[in-house]
């Protein structure tokens, strides 16, 4: 069965779309300040969840897991978003660049000038504009590249050999996710760490993908609910939603460690090239700040800890909607201090921009539904899935 992408909601889609082309062209008129990093961190959330949905996806074919083939074409239709992000993201370093992060001011790298920073000048092999854009371009061709080809060995099953295809995929994934676990934290400090360019994180790394995986996560749940709301995907049980709970509830205790760890770790040791950045968050977001982690933390725990929980569609649902918030506020956090400082707020503009992002996100998403059927027929782990109880 094909997921039918109705005219209605496609309008649905093109009225968010709208509703976020007006609140950033309002945003760099009223706020300019804020509106180069609105743009970067909407887009940074929704290329996360992307790069999250790929990342699951080929996990799910180098573990040689049964339980999950009812759901892959939806973590498949949600990658094929990453490569309109990563466009977006060579295009938004291009124009705003200054905006956005002060270490590509040419003033800072001149021994003559007043603003000259040693620090800057020190980690220039690695922060300078051409080897920055190289790194995008490269993070464009592995994750996108990787993304089209696990999708068409996927849809090469249909037709073909499924196992040819299924063992290509594997051997796909095992080379994805070794290139996946480099550029997923190279890319964090590139385009978040960088922003606060004289402070560093070696856990940063850990930290941005613990949260980029579960809010893929939750929006995968999110999803499957929907398309099960409404008359489709009759083969995913109970038992798979339980599973998907599981990985939300454990990926949660994850980032919950890494949030504490490196807080405890820079707080304690005291030096100042780390602590500022906990320091400006303290005086200028604490509400925030702390509000993330009991959001990203104590709801998920205290609800998906009871195993009943995570095979309920509303309470998975709900629970995924909340914590699709709470990273993106952690990732508001993680940005908003580097670029705007105290002078921040959260409006309709802010808003809006998430909901134009999200409707082209949701647009690219069930296009791709539509062109294929939802359950690979084919698959050689097929009959695991649809006979998967926990």
């Amino acid at each position: 069965m094909n997921y039918n992408f109705t005219q209605k909601n496609k309008i649905v889609f093109l009225v968010c779309m709208a509703i976020g082309v007006i609140s950033i062209s309002a945003s760099f008129i009223t706020h300019s300040h804020q509106a180069w990093p609105n743009l970067l961190m909407n887009n940074f959330y929704f290329m996360a969840i992307a790069l999250g949905g790929t990342f699951f996806l080929a996990v799910q074919y180098v573990a040689e897991v049964g339980w999950s083939v009812v759901i892959k074409r939806v973590l498949e239709s949600m990658g094929q978003w990453l490569l309109f992000a990563m466009v977006l993201m060579i295009i938004i370093f291009l124009a705003g660049k200054h905006h956005l992060y002060h270490w590509t001011h040419s003033e800072l790298y001149d021994p003559n000038s007043p603003e000259y920073d040693t620090i800057l000048v020190g980690k220039s092999g690695f922060l300078n504009e051409p080897f920055f854009i190289i790194r995008m371009i490269l993070y464009l061709v592995i994750w996108v590249g990787f993304t089209k080809l696990l999708r068409k060995g996927s849809l090469a099953m249909e037709i073909s050999n499924g196992v040819e295809h299924y063992r290509k995929n594997v051997r796909y994934s095992a080379t994805f996710l070794v290139l996946f676990a480099i550029t997923s934290s190279t890319s964090a400090w590139d385009f978040i760490m960088s922003i606060d360019a004289h402070w560093f994180s070696t856990l940063f790394g850990w930290y941005t993908f613990a949260g980029i995986f579960i809010s893929a996560l939750s929006v995968l749940a999110l999803l499957v609910v929907y398309l099960k709301s409404n008359g489709y995907l009759p083969e995913v049980k109970d038992s798979h939603l339980h599973d998907i709970g599981k990985f939300m509830f454990a990926f949660s205790i994850f980032w919950t460690y890494l949030w504490f760890a490196q807080f405890m770790l820079i707080w304690y040791a005291n030096l100042p090239e780390e602590v500022t950045y906990y320091m400006t968050r303290f005086d200028h977001y604490r509400g925030m700040f702390v509000g993330t982690f009991f959001i990203n933390f104590i709801c998920p725990f205290l609800v998906l800890m009871a195993s009943d929980a995570k095979k309920r569609t509303g309470i998975l649902a709900v629970v995924a909607s909340i914590l699709f918030i709470g990273h993106w506020m952690d990732l508001f956090v993680m940005i908003m201090p580097g670029t705007v400082g105290e002078h921040w707020h959260i409006g309709w503009m802010e808003i809006g921009t998430t909901i134009g992002f999200a409707g082209a996100f949701l647009y690219s998403t069930f296009h791709y539904l539509s062109k294929a059927a939802l359950v690979p027929a084919n698959h050689p782990m097929l009959q695991e899935s649809l006979h998967h109880t926990t």
